[in-house]
Formats: structure tokens, sequence, C-alpha cells
């Protein structure tokens, strides 16, 4: 009598393997790895953001929290004066992100589309172009701006230069009202185009090239391969250098406090026409001296941040294509 062929282990039951790997606790040697990162966020990150939300609640001394006064909410009801100037640097905000995130998109998607190369390998001079793109990027905003304010100087500047010699009136630029602030934006759109390059360089270089010939091969023309094929590939990358504008936008402060008179009473000039957030929080904590409502200017900025980047994100993400 033949005796049955016993099953291979493959084939037992599943409750016969061993579950206790479902079961495993984090060994401490994972925690050790992890506590230094930790430990610097806490003490750098975390704890200092506790602070600064601390001291909003007080007329803040230099002492310490004991030789400050407390005032609760009384910052904050402050900040909903007309008068301190608050909601202004909100609107000059407002203004700024909704002009800088757009242009930085469109012009860092046009360029990358330029220079994303035609070969299996980038020629000499596509790797030069890539890298001067980038360049302006890692260089100090503090220098390369006062370049910028001998660019848009109204006597002997290059700005005007070039709009002399197109036959158009000179503009003031970073001495009028209406100028300074898109003189500025020139600048950073200068500065900061080549991260959102490099963004959508990566982006371009994951679509498909045999689902853009399929459109092509279906008559499709260029707009109409671009807008149905490769930009439901780019959303993703897209909806990430929205957010990511928006937050630098939103925080921006080197540049505009270099090029609107920061040496000469804390930036935002003139009249204000440039004072964003950032330099209204500067100007009311280290200008003035008032610590207490500075850290509450700091709190809401960082609440008006966090509340925009969710509602982006939860927009967004009904028009992005995972694939």
């Amino acid at each position: 009598m033949l005796e049955p062929i016993p099953s291979p282990p493959s084939a037992r039951p599943l409750a016969a393997v061993p579950q206790a790997h479902a079961r495993r606790r984090p060994v401490p040697l994972g925690w050790a790895l992890v506590l230094p990162a930790l430990a610097f966020l806490a003490v750098f990150t975390y704890l200092p953001a506790g602070l600064v939300a601390a001291m909003s609640l007080f007329h803040w001394n230099l002492a310490g929290f004991g030789a400050s006064q407390w005032v609760g909410l009384h910052h904050y009801a402050q900040l909903m004066n007309p008068i301190s100037g608050f909601l202004q640097s909100l609107t000059v905000t407002a203004y700024y992100v909704g002009m800088m995130v757009p242009l930085s998109i469109a012009l860092g998607l046009g360029l990358a589309w330029l220079l994303k190369g035609r070969g299996p390998r980038l020629t000499l001079w596509e790797t030069f172009t890539r890298s001067a793109v980038f360049l302006p990027y890692i260089t100090p905003a503090i220098a390369t701006s006062i370049i910028w304010i001998f660019i848009f100087n109204p006597q002997f500047g290059l700005a005007n230069a070039v709009l002399t010699a197109l036959h158009l009136p000179a503009l003031g630029w970073l001495t009028s009202t209406t100028w300074a602030l898109p003189a500025v934006m020139i600048n950073n759109l200068w500065h900061n185009v080549g991260f959102m390059v490099i963004l959508f360089l990566a982006a371009l270089s994951t679509v498909p090239q045999a689902v853009v010939e399929a459109a092509w091969m279906d008559g499709a023309s260029a707009a109409e391969t671009f807008w149905h094929v490769i930009r439901p590939h780019l959303s993703p990358v897209m909806l990430l250098a929205v957010i990511l504008g928006t937050i630098q936008a939103m925080q921006t402060f080197g540049s505009i406090y270099q090029m609107t008179g920061g040496q000469f009473g804390g930036g935002g000039g003139p009249l204000n026409s440039t004072t964003t957030t950032a330099i209204y929080l500067y100007k009311s904590a280290f200008v003035y001296f008032h610590y207490g409502y500075g850290a509450a200017v700091g709190v809401v900025l960082f609440l008006v941040m966090l509340g925009v980047a969710l509602a982006q994100k939860q927009i967004g993400e009904r028009r992005t294509f995972y694939r």
C-alpha cells in the first residue's frame, strides 16, 4: 500500500505559519537611531514653537516669564484692529503670494520643458543651461538683492536703461508704492525659479514617452497632448509646487527687507507698500520691541499658512492623477 505524499511546506495551513513577526515590537536599536533626530526637532523646533505661543499671551519682558505681564488674548484682539496694520500686511501678502506662485510655476514649467533634453544623454550645452538656471537659487538672497537694488536704481540702473532704449518712460521702482513690490517679485522670480525647474524636470522625466507618441499618432496637437496627456502626469508635482511655493512666498523676508530699506528702519517701504506679514512680524518684535505682540503675529501667520496648505491639498488632490 502506497503511503500518502506529504504536503510541501508552502501548502501547510495558514494557521500553522508562525505569526510572531506580525506582532513584533519596536526594538531598542530603532528608537536609539531615531532619538537624535527627535531630540533635535524637540529642542530646535517644537520647544521654540511652544515658547512663541506662550509668549504671545504676555507683555513679554526679556527677563523671562516671571517679569512678564499676563494679557491673555489681548494681542490677538489688537491684530484685528485695522489701525494696527496687520490686516493690511495680510492683504499685501495675499497679493504677493497670488502673483508669485502662478508666475513661478508657469515660468518653471516652461523652462523645464525647454531644458528637458531631446536625447538619451544630456549635451554639454544642456548641462550648462540647467546649472545656470539653478545657480541663482543657491546664492544668498541678501547678496543678490544688493545687486538688484543697483539694477532698479532710478538714475543709473539697468532696468530704466532698458526702458529708455525701448522708448518707454522710466519708473521709480523701489521708490514707488506701485512698483516696489513688483520689483521685489522680479528679484524673487529670478532667485527661486530654479527650484521649480528642478521639480518639473524630474516630473517630465517620468512621463511615458509611449503615451505621448500614441497621442501624436491619433492626431493630437501639441497643446492637446500637453493638456490631456502630459499635464495629468505632472499634477502630483504641480500640487507639491503650489504648496511649497505658497509657503515659501508667505515666509519671504530677506529680499524684501534688503530691497525696501531694511537697513534704515526695518523694511517694508515705501509707505508700507511692501510690508508683508513676515516684515510686519520683524518690525513688531525687533524694531518696536513688542515681543509678545510679534509672537502673536507669528502664531497667526503659522495658522494661516497651515490652513492654506491644507485647503490646497484638499482641493488639489481632487484634480490630481496618481498612476
